[in-house]
């Protein structure tokens, strides 16, 4: 089969395209033929070395969407999606490739609202977003602020919207919140920390958000000065050094919280028990992903190095 592989990490220049042995699921796993793989920037600090538990030789890849060719007599001939789990392309093989080896728990059914290729982009930031609503208690009625439009923080806007809550983006570049707001999403253009209290407030009828995403990396300290009380904040960056000078009194007195979230903490049965009711929100009217780029599997190198410049669109690759 060609796969995508990296002998070493600290440099793009590794990763190679193979003829590699097709792989042989063992007893309680799937092979499954993948019809799309998505590229996500973690896959690229992957091959560069920044995570520290990743294995090589290693056929990189966290998401896939595809068909089981081989495994228990049920799951034959299904459509299904998976990956995004822990392990899964750092000390595992993961599915930039023609085809992936995963347990049998660890996919869900193709939600029927999707293609290939479109499932194949959901798996790290939905499921990211998935956590993030689930672990702050987003529901119908809560005032939630996503700081950030990248992918995570527009899949929650979608999750979140979808499940009745009162949601508003705040981005820093203008062009990016009057393309939010003729989406018809609810936007603001951030200003400087000190005033994300009252702007929020403009967007929540003078109220203060019950859930802040975080999203950036950026503006932990100012979101600490403006969660509502028994507010809760959820974040996934930090600055490259990782630290963030922030305000525990103002914290503690409104007894607010910061929920760390990481997909690479969930085993890959876990998230496709997630990937199952985000496939049901899909189906139930979730729009469905548009604006990424489909490229052949051979050309998986260059779309490394695309996503490594910082490509605009999702890149999915198709073997």
């Amino acid at each position: 089969m060609q796969a995508l592989q990296f002998s070493a990490t600290g440099s793009l220049d590794t990763l190679q395209l193979h003829d590699l042995p097709k792989p042989v699921p063992a007893a309680g796993e799937v092979l499954v033929e993948v019809r799309a793989s998505g590229v996500n920037p973690s896959d690229i600090k992957n091959v560069l070395g920044l995570f520290p538990y990743t294995t090589g030789p290693r056929i990189p890849g966290r998401d896939f969407a595809g068909v089981v060719v081989a495994g228990p007599d049920e799951l034959l001939g299904q459509a299904v999606w998976g990956g995004t789990g822990k392990g899964f392309g750092f000390y595992q093989d993961g599915c930039h490739a023609q085809y992936v080896v995963v347990p049998a728990n660890a996919v869900a059914p193709l939600p029927k609202s999707l293609s290939f290729a479109q499932a194949a982009t959901c798996g790290v930031p939905f499921i990211t977003a998935w956590d993030a609503l689930e672990r702050s208690q987003v529901k119908a009625g809560t005032r939630f602020l996503i700081i950030g439009a990248g992918a995570v923080a527009k899949a929650a806007q979608a999750l979140a919207q979808a499940r009745g809550a009162k949601v508003v983006m705040a981005a820093r570049r203008a062009e990016v919140v009057h393309d939010l707001q003729a989406q018809g999403i609810t936007a603001f253009e951030l200003s400087e920390d000190g005033q994300l209290p009252e702007q929020a407030r403009q967007h929540f009828d003078q109220q203060a958000p019950e859930v802040i995403f975080e999203t950036t990396g950026f503006w932990l300290a100012a979101a600490v000065n403006t969660v509502d009380t028994l507010g809760r904040i959820a974040i996934i960056a930090a600055p490259q050094d990782g630290v963030i000078s922030l305000s525990s009194l103002n914290l503690y007195r409104r007894g607010g919280s910061i929920v760390g979230i990481n997909s690479l903490l969930y085993s890959l049965k876990e998230c496709a028990q997630m990937l199952k009711r985000i496939g049901a929100a899909f189906d139930a009217g979730l729009p469905a992903p548009s604006g990424f780029v489909e490229l052949p599997l051979a050309q998986a190198v260059a779309a490394y190095q695309q996503v490594s410049a910082g490509a605009a669109e999702k890149i999915v690759l198709i073997p």
